[in-house]
């Protein structure tokens, strides 16, 4: 696999002016991508801001995709990584601050004003987590407020912390911790948890989780780091204090579609609305994984959105070639 770094003014050179396709983001539906495109006798070129592999970088334990019963995060993305270097994917890290998507050829703009052009474009660039945009939460982001617990569960060893939300990211992320902290409170906006019944019962059985139900964080407080989180219970409006050491938050996702500054169509929510090939409203310009509206984001659906858009284009833009 070639990798770029445009730190480097030797490797700078090695980048091209020109791919026949060009992928956002080098996670599960990103790398996948580049593998099918590379199968279809096509040149492409993923763009990754971050780690290969996304996401799934912070999450301990992958157990369901399909060959593996149980596999680290990490060390899925980097098979992911290992398989595209087998085909000679090219990556480069670096950040896609514009788009000119207009026309028969593609321009995509990085962060150093360099300009790469291709003739389909496929954006993965995924979802980030959603803040709870409360008074605290910037103030103690790094000191007690995390949004990652295999990056920052070993800082709360012995400790009682919260983790906020009721769905399968925020007990996958809990049952990491419970292996790290003294106690869990998991506070849940609904009247129960959303997570599988699986998930659930693994939580349940730690014997070191609490739950309260109804009840959104007001703020968090602290001096130096966190130290309480002042609760609302939804439906009566009451206030209570939890005191807690640190906070784990795990709401839900956001799109990361702002650099697209409206050029191709996304729902009321961020996300990019595309047909079954996950072609957008633009030709040749596709959208894969969680960055895309749909039901089920998972690794393996992103990975198949990946070979079904690359074996579209290549069906769509390069046959007459």
């Amino acid at each position: 696999m070639a990798f770029f770094d445009l730190g480097s003014a030797k490797q700078k050179s090695e980048v091209k002016d020109y791919y026949d396709i060009l992928i956002i983001g080098g996670g599960p539906g990103g790398i996948t991508a580049g593998i099918y495109a590379v199968q279809a006798g096509l040149d492409p070129l993923i763009i990754e801001r971050a780690l290969e592999g996304g996401q799934i970088n912070n999450t301990e334990k992958v157990e369901n995709w399909t060959g593996f019963p149980s596999i680290s995060g990490m060390d899925l993305a980097e098979k992911m990584a290992e398989h595209a270097r087998a085909f000679d994917v090219s990556f480069l890290n670096a950040e896609v601050v514009e788009l000119e998507i207009e026309g028969e050829k593609k321009t995509v703009i990085l962060d150093n004003g360099k300009k790469i052009q291709s003739r389909v474009l496929i954006i993965a660039t995924g979802s980030n987590p959603r803040k709870l945009n409360v008074p605290g939460e910037a103030e103690f982001a790094g000191k007690g407020v995390s949004y990652c617990a295999t990056c920052d569960g070993h800082f709360f060893a012995g400790k009682h912390i919260a983790v906020i939300g009721g769905g399968n990211s925020a007990l996958d992320e809990a049952l990491f911790l419970s292996k790290i902290v003294d106690k869990i409170t998991i506070v849940q906006n609904l009247p129960k948890l959303t997570a599988d019944k699986l998930l659930q019962e693994r939580i349940k059985a730690t014997g070191k989780v609490d739950f309260i139900f109804n009840t959104v964080v007001d703020r968090i407080e602290g001096s130096d780091k966190v130290e309480r989180l002042i609760l609302k219970n939804v439906e009566t409006g009451e206030l209570s204090t939890l005191e807690v050491e640190g906070v784990f938050v795990f709401i839900g996702l956001v799109p990361n579609t702002g650099f697209l500054k409206g050029k191709v169509k996304t729902n009321d929510w961020g996300y990019i609305m595309t047909d079954e090939h996950m072609e957008t409203n633009v030709p040749g310009v596709y959208a894969i994984g969680d960055v895309r509206e749909k039901e089920v984001r998972q690794i393996v659906t992103a990975a198949a959105d990946g070979a079904i858009a690359v074996s579209h284009a290549s069906r769509t833009y390069f046959d007459e070639e």
